[in-house]
């Protein structure tokens, strides 16, 4: 969909479990002018992910983009009180199933592949940076293996015409924070930003948008902290 005017967008929006979220997103591309359809996978199984790529093939045109926004966290809790299971589960989806989708898309978007070129975004988070320590220490560390894949990858793929980034958003109003048991946590921590105010999912939105298109083509193996200065 990047550098192209929003009638020619076709968006293929994943969804794991929640069918009505990603149907809403699916009316709302139709709406602004471009075709979508939605894509049932767990991303942590590497099966449903291979599946869902194929999906995608059987549809006009290439894959010109791949953004892995997908993540999980679970109940605030110390490390101390951690199990190997949940960190797994954690890693599972923030991490594998990240490199995963991007090994998919590299195959489609290599110059050796037949491709030519394309963009990924990884959506992190500033809890790589800050650390979340009491709340999601595996979570935080989850984003730091993404932070490290992006740039790496970025290294890996630039000469095959392929451009990897990521951005960071810091403390935003989505339902995430519900899932960590505390669904007014922005609230809380907002006069500890420098901006005094949570983020909103648009302006994130902004600049995933951003990273791929035109106005963008020389950046590569970078982060955007969308954080609010913190």
């Amino acid at each position: 969909m990047a550098g192209r005017p929003r009638c020619c967008w076709r968006v293929a929006v994943n969804f794991a479990r929640r069918a009505d979220a990603a149907h809403e997103a699916v009316q709302e591309i139709k709406r602004q002018g471009g075709s979508a359809f939605a894509v049932q996978a767990d991303i942590s199984n590497e099966n449903e992910v291979v599946a869902m790529f194929a999906c995608i093939d059987r549809q006009p045109g290439r894959l010109a983009t791949l953004v892995n926004n997908a993540g999980i966290l679970f109940q605030q809790a110390s490390l101390e009180q951690l199990t190997a299971a949940r960190i797994n589960q954690v890693f599972a989806t923030n991490v594998t199933g990240c490199f995963i989708c991007c090994r998919e898309a590299v195959k489609r978007m290599a110059y050796h592949h037949g491709g030519s070129g394309g963009a990924i975004v990884n959506v992190s988070s500033a809890a790589a940076r800050l650390g979340s320590p009491d709340e999601y220490v595996d979570y935080a560390a989850s984003k730091g293996a993404m932070d490290t894949l992006t740039k790496g990858l970025a290294l890996e793929v630039a000469a095959q015409g392929i451009r990897v980034n990521g951005v960071r958003p810091g403390f935003i109003y989505t339902e995430m924070h519900a899932d960590g048991g505390e669904p007014r946590r922005v609230d809380r921590v907002a006069a500890a930003i420098p901006m005094q105010r949570g983020g909103q999912p648009s302006e994130i939105a902004s600049a995933i948008g951003w990273l791929p298109g035109d106005d963008a083509p020389y950046i590569t193996g970078s982060i955007i902290d969308a954080a609010g200065g913190r």
